[in-house]
């Protein structure tokens, strides 16, 4: 990406760097990257939301890249996740912004639509739909797998799944970029595996059917090289802290809900992205429970890393929710 890359101080000692892009004053766009991700997901969209007359934001979230990696579980939890985001805004003299966000950055979305309703224009989340959980999200994913292997389960151990994703980061990330993109759902092969002794980078290799030796067709290995450098700089832990916050943020957010989800929302998602597929009625319901939810985009046979893998068929879809917002 040719875009400048800024370096904000968002709080006490926390400095992001963020790819910042068209005219100040224009109305703002913010995009919200995911795991394991970075701003540079969004290589796709900020020149074309800047030739359409945006001010594009693009973050490199707190622990991501060469952004700050503050000390303490605590300091991942969503409330601070979401004040960064003011931060920016407020660094950059933005009132309001369109808050689009992918994977982690979709959950930070639906967050800041509840903890900052009035600097949002509008949300647009990309493959995680509004998502009420009936309890713990820990407690219930338990349930769900029993025994199994589940990476979120496995990332609330402390210091085991950092040191096993440090200690090869690029291994790490052709695993999970196959297993979650379209092509590797089309093909995917393994079935469950233990919890105990099982690693993350083992069980995604697993169900890939091997290790994955190809990148798909919109992943260059140049890519690829931008996501590893910037994890060997990072470091998984960060990252990962995310996780360990999923049920401190319940506690903060469940007694909000959707009550002050009133502005302009929208979803974009693969058709066959695992999130979705493993979360059924939750796309639908947001029809029903969001009382200005512009509605549901699916891109056919497109998978998790949908703004990559289908550029041009999730730029459609922001610009024609955008033009509602």
């Amino acid at each position: 990406m040719t875009q400048p890359t800024d370096r904000v101080t968002v709080a006490d000692g926390v400095d992001l760097d963020a790819k910042i892009a068209g005219d100040r004053g224009a109305p703002t766009v913010i995009l919200l990257h995911g795991f394991p991700e970075s701003a540079y997901s969004w290589r796709h969209q900020i020149p074309a939301l800047a030739d359409a007359g945006w001010r594009v934001i693009a973050p490199d979230q707190r622990g991501y890249a060469h952004s700050a990696q503050p000390e303490g579980v605590a300091a991942y939890r969503a409330d601070h996740l979401c004040d960064d985001v003011i931060a920016l805004l407020d660094h950059d003299g933005a009132d309001q912004a369109v808050v689009i966000g992918h994977d982690w950055g979709a959950i930070v979305t639906w967050h800041i639509a509840q903890r900052h309703p009035d600097r949002c224009r509008g949300i647009i989340a990309a493959s995680v739909p509004y998502t009420p959980w009936p309890d713990t999200p820990t407690t219930v994913l338990r349930h769900q797998h029993g025994d199994d292997f589940f990476y979120i389960n496995y990332f609330q151990e402390p210091d085991v799944p950092e040191a096993e994703l440090d200690a090869d980061p690029e291994r790490f990330l052709r695993a999970i970029i196959h297993v979650a993109s379209g092509e590797g759902m089309a093909t995917l092969a393994g079935g469950s595996l233990p919890a105990a002794g099982t690693g993350c980078t083992e069980y995604f290799e697993h169900i890939a059917g091997g290790r994955p030796l190809d990148l798909p067709p919109w992943l260059s290995p140049a890519d690829l090289a931008v996501y590893t450098e910037q994890f060997t700089h990072s470091g998984f832990g960060p990252a990962i802290n995310w996780y360990r916050n999923l049920d401190a943020n319940h506690e903060l957010f469940s007694p909000i809900g959707e009550s002050t989800i009133t502005m302009p929302t929208g979803f974009i998602a693969g058709a066959v992205d695992p999130v979705i597929l493993t979360r059924p009625g939750y796309v639908e319901q947001m029809n029903e429970r969001l009382p200005h939810h512009r509605g549901n985009t699916l891109l056919p046979g497109i998978g998790h890393w949908v703004q990559q893998e289908d550029p041009a068929g999730f730029n459609q879809a922001m610009f024609d929710l955008l033009a509602t917002m």
